[in-house]
């Protein structure tokens, strides 16, 4: 292609162009594929090192380009479909996601107006619909896709703190947050994603406004200490807007105690948001959706299709039990969403979004279950649950392995204990777990998680890949304890 055109339209050298730039860098990735290491192993200073930027003023084209960043960035980019690569929430992707992707990245579709994105909009509005369904909530479309679960709570938390002050006769839209604020509480548990902390910060109040709750030793919230949170807050004059409960929290894969959660908001009129950004998945689940019964209930609810949907990232959705409660965000600007357009019947989904210019990412959700069907989705997100527990049970079994906590959804905590370390403190047997996934990631073998459970240093495997067997985690597991003894 010319320099001089190097826009995707509808010319033969345009497509021609378009049609090789696809072909080389498919090609490219099928070859990344087959590459057998899980990563090259490259420490950080070795990229920093490696990678430099080449702009030239003439430029190099289309297939320079590429090959550079084949080079540069896909030789060493991490393999997440790789049976040993279970250290985090980050799925392999479906082949019809990567199709899906290719539409969404060629059209370039822009979900803020109905004018920019006709089909799109009709098509994401459908499955907000289809969503809510099968979480239990009303007909209605009061719901949108994002970018994933922290802006999803975002939404959750900044709704419930308008529809709190709304209900005081203040809006917070108009009339920004009133008077002394250090009273406003939100309550989630020790476990909850960060987000909640990152987003009260962000909305003006400060982590002083969170208020934590003790959890069970499963990691899941503790009804009783959540109802004397909630009794102390207002012995103490303090007003809670929200209680944030999760399905599927990040180590454990715990899932709060859904009905009595809403049950005790419901006798106070508070609002109860659940981060359901992993959890979420058993919503298609044939075996584990009673997990989630309860959800109906609550307010506001995060989705993540990243995770265990094996969709591409980007990927979310957030969804509102009350569409009235979106009036609270609404903001018309004649270019995108004016009154002539509403009077008209005209959706456009900016007024539902934080974001203006957003992706089409419902295609690939949508895609995916057209292409799979809910029986065989069901089927590949059940695996990871069944298949954490059938480790579980292997590693209970290992003598040189401890099994710190029963799995809920699809991960397993364990951690490095042979007899030869019996009597080792509580701090050498941290460091030792913590130089295993150290030592397995710059080996490029493996990637196990390091985290900590209840103040014990442990390792994590997140089970979401369907393609990965019981097999595989005992090469896995063997490969955990021949570093350790090297170390």
């Amino acid at each position: 292609m010319s320099r001089l055109n190097p826009i995707l339209a509808a010319s033969v050298q345009s497509t021609d162009a378009y049609q090789q730039a696809i072909k080389q860098t498919s090609e490219a990735v099928v070859t990344w594929l087959q590459q057998p290491e899980m990563y090259q192993g490259k420490s950080v200073a070795e990229l920093r090192e490696r990678i430099q930027l080449d702009f030239t003023s003439q430029g190099l084209g289309n297939q320079a380009a590429i090959e550079r960043a084949v080079e540069f960035f896909l030789k060493d980019s991490l393999s997440v479909h790789h049976p040993q690569c279970v250290a985090h929430l980050h799925c392999p992707s479906l082949v019809v996601s990567q199709a899906a992707e290719v539409l969404i990245n060629a059209t370039n579709q822009s979900m803020d107006s109905w004018d920019q994105s006709p089909s799109a909009t009709i098509i994401e509005m459908k499955l907000i619909e289809w969503l809510r369904t099968q979480v239990g909530y009303q007909a209605g479309d009061a719901g949108v896709f994002t970018s994933g679960g922290t802006q999803s709570n975002l939404m959750g938390l900044m709704l419930a703190r308008d529809a709190f002050f709304a209900a005081q006769g203040h809006s917070v839209q108009q009339d920004g947050l009133p008077g002394d604020l250090s009273k406003i509480k939100v309550l989630c548990s020790e476990n909850a994603h960060f987000s909640v902390q990152k987003n009260m910060a962000l909305m003006g109040l400060g982590y002083r406004s969170v208020t934590l709750v003790k959890t069970d030793r499963f990691a899941r919230m503790d009804i009783n200490d959540l109802a004397e949170k909630v009794a102390q807050a207002q012995a103490n004059g303090e007003q809670i807007l929200a209680i944030v409960a999760t399905a599927g929290t990040t180590d454990a894969g715990a899932i709060d105690p859904l009905p009595a959660i809403a049950a005790l908001a419901a006798q106070h009129n508070i609002w109860v948001h659940v981060d359901a950004a992993w959890g979420g998945a058993l919503l298609l689940s044939e075996k584990y959706r009673d997990y989630l019964d309860g959800i109906e209930l609550v307010d506001s609810i995060t989705l993540d299709f990243h995770k265990q949907f094996f969709q591409t990232i980007s990927c979310g959705a957030f969804l509102l039990k009350d569409a009235r409660h979106y009036e609270l965000m609404r903001y018309q600007a004649a270019y995108l969403n004016s009154e002539f357009d509403e009077a008209q019947g005209v959706p456009n989904l900016v007024s539902k979004s934080l974001q203006t210019t957003r992706r089409f990412d419902a295609l690939k959700l949508w895609m995916g279950l057209e292409a799979l069907g809910q029986q065989q989705y069901a089927e590949i997100i059940d695996h990871g649950v069944t298949l954490a527990q059938e480790v579980a049970q292997y590693v209970s079994e290992q003598p040189s392995l401890e099994l710190v906590m029963q799995p809920q959804l699809a991960s397993v905590l364990f951690r490095y204990r042979p007899a030869s370390l019996a009597t080792a403190d509580d701090a050498a047997i941290a460091l030792i777990n913590q130089k295993i996934g150290d030592a397995l990631l710059d080996s490029g073998r493996a990637n196990v998680g390091v985290t900590e459970s209840d103040g014990v240093t442990c390792l994590k495997m997140t089970l979401l890949n369907p393609t990965v067997t019981l097999q595989d985690i005992k090469v896995l597991l063997a490969l955990v304890e021949k570093t350790a003894e090297q170390l």
